[in-house]
């Protein structure tokens, strides 16, 4: 009896130590592909996880659909799965948006693991409450990549850019544009994102920064444009007819909306800082010689792209940093030029940064825009 009960205590405690083994090593850098896969910082860790056969099972898992730049995105990643770079490296590829809920997200990332997919890519809903998916990811040895909305936590590989720095530099634009104009004073309008997510709290956070260190007595009005151009339309015409006048705007997206409603409403041209829509910089290049300056910032749906080749690379066994930065894209409105970060002939809902040389990426327009939004199932 004695014997048997040693054994099993040593059974249990080695089933454990493997339990607590799973999911990624952190291990010493470099990584694989600095120069596409760039840690965040010089304190970033590495992670290392065990080298599995492929091709692979790949799902990607959005929660909001409901804006131009969630749907070009998704569009986006079904072209990537197919260009010739990645098209062997998967054998299933699914999508699934599960809106703005949370418990309906987690819970599609659950199934996902519990079918035995080899990665999951996803845009977090909220920052936290993934701790009880990725520990399931762990311990079934699935590689979990948020990106763009990325969680507060260190334990698992994220994509993004720094969204912290691209509100600074939305703020700084329009504060030193307005010292241009002997301004040290005013309203500016701020045009946020979707509520609850970590791109639209930091990138605000990064913007109310700047204007605090500015030393400028700046009354502010804040408004909810969900990054979508009809929303942003609407909700800044609003504003417009409120508050009178503005002396600035930072948009964190849905900026042809925003334009187009300054337009409208007949308002001054007052200095911009937006995203990168297609429309917007039309609007820019189209208008700048009536004095709209305006600064155009890319948050570009192509990180999926980067967030699968991540997901495949460590399915590789190859090492990764735990936080992978990709660099902000930035036009002026006298950097605007036709063809080359703009496009005529594109919807103005097109969003125009989608090439990453230094990962080999670059998905084509016509190769984005022939693909669906729909759910792959």
């Amino acid at each position: 009896m004695r014997r048997t009960f040693a054994v099993s205590t040593a059974l249990a405690a080695f089933l454990m130590a493997g339990t607590a083994l799973a999911g990624p090593e952190v291990v010493s850098g470099p990584g694989a592909d600095p120069s596409c896969f760039t840690p965040w910082d010089a304190s970033t860790k590495y992670f290392k996880w065990e080298a599995k056969p492929g091709p692979y099972r790949v799902a990607v898992v959005n929660g909001f659909v409901g804006n131009t730049w969630r749907i070009q995105m998704i569009k986006t990643a079904k072209a990537f799965a197919e260009d010739p770079s990645m098209k062997d490296k998967i054998a299933e590829f699914k999508v699934v948006s599960t809106g703005t809920d949370a418990p309906a997200q987690l819970g599609a990332i659950e199934d996902f693991i519990n079918q035995g997919f080899d990665a999951i890519v996803t845009i977090a809903v909220a920052p936290d409450g993934f701790d009880r998916v990725i520990r399931l990811a762990d311990k079934n040895n699935v590689v979990l990549v948020p990106f763009d909305n990325v969680l507060d936590t260190d334990k698992v590989m994220q994509i993004n850019e720094d969204q912290l720095a691209m509100g600074r530099m939305y703020g700084s634009w329009v504060v030193d544009q307005l010292k241009e104009q002997g301004k040290t004073s005013g309203k500016i309008l701020e045009v946020r994102g979707l509520a609850g997510n970590s791109v639209d709290r930091d990138r605000s956070i990064g913007i109310n920064q700047v204007l605090d260190e500015s030393g400028g007595q700046w009354e502010r009005v804040s408004v909810v444009g969900n990054w979508d151009d009809g929303t942003a339309q609407k909700v800044v015409a609003d504003a417009i007819a409120v508050h009178g006048q503005f002396d600035a705007i930072a948009a964190q997206g849905g900026t042809t909306g925003v334009v187009q409603a300054m337009l409208d409403a007949k308002h001054p041209m007052v200095p911009i800082a937006g995203e990168a829509e297609n429309g917007y910089r039309k609007l820019v290049a189209a208008h700048s010689g009536d004095g709209l300056k305006g600064i155009s910032i890319g948050q570009s749906p192509g990180l999926v792209a980067i967030a699968m080749k991540a997901a495949v690379s460590a399915l590789e066994g190859n090492v990764m940093p735990q936080l992978i930065s990709v660099p902000l894209p930035v036009a002026t409105y006298d950097q605007l030029e036709d063809g080359k970060n703009f496009w005529s002939d594109l919807p103005d809902n097109f969003f125009t940064v989608n090439e990453f040389p230094p990962c080999g990426v670059n998905i084509t327009g016509p190769a984005i825009m022939s693909q669906s939004e729909a759910d792959v199932k």
